[in-house]
């Protein structure tokens, strides 16, 4: 895509503190702590191209970050951008019906998932919600999802662990950036 309009764009929404985030595969691999990090900034403008990107003379001029979603090629940027739209905006204050939503949850801890999640009932066709969680043990139940987190983050991430489980240490992506 050619440069003017973009540009001409910023140049019309830019204004102090801005962050011009541009959606391209070249850029840094988005994680939790980046969205984190983004809740916290009073305005962005986010940009992305379509088929073969976007002008460098926009990345040089006006872009302060640069970033991906995964490791491959989408037909344009908008469903990126709508990805990270997604996750900054459900860290800002009052966008999910309670706070802790966003602090007990995948990537919270950064070399941890999250625990199963059940609901009700606690028999479904023959599918039951494990006993340690009907108990009311609360105790109980925070060492079961403990557990149960780990064997989840080691089936499906062990990319994510560091050390032995729980050192809190996350393992850097192959970019360097701490996942």
């Amino acid at each position: 895509m050619t440069c003017e309009p973009f540009f001409r764009a910023v140049g019309e929404l830019r204004r102090d503190g801005s962050r011009v985030v541009l959606m391209t595969p070249q850029g840094k691999r988005l994680t939790q702590a980046m969205v984190r990090g983004m809740a916290e900034v009073d305005h962005l403008i986010v940009l992305c191209g379509h088929y073969e990107g976007v002008d460098h003379r926009v990345v040089e001029a006006l872009v302060t970050d640069e970033v991906s979603i995964g490791d491959y090629v989408l037909t344009n940027g908008a469903i990126a951008a709508v990805v990270l739209l997604d996750a900054v905006i459900r860290l800002l204050p009052g966008v999910l019906g309670d706070a802790e939503s966003a602090v007990e949850e995948s990537f919270s801890d950064p070399s941890r998932l999250e625990a199963p999640c059940y609901t009700r009932p606690a028999d479904f066709r023959g599918l039951k919600v494990p006993e340690i969680l009907l108990s009311g043990h609360h105790g109980k139940v925070a060492a079961w999802r403990r557990e149960q987190a780990e064997a989840r983050t080691r089936a499906n991430r062990p990319d994510l662990m560091a050390g032995p489980f729980g050192s809190g240490a996350p393992v850097a992506d192959p970019d360097g950036q701490a996942g």
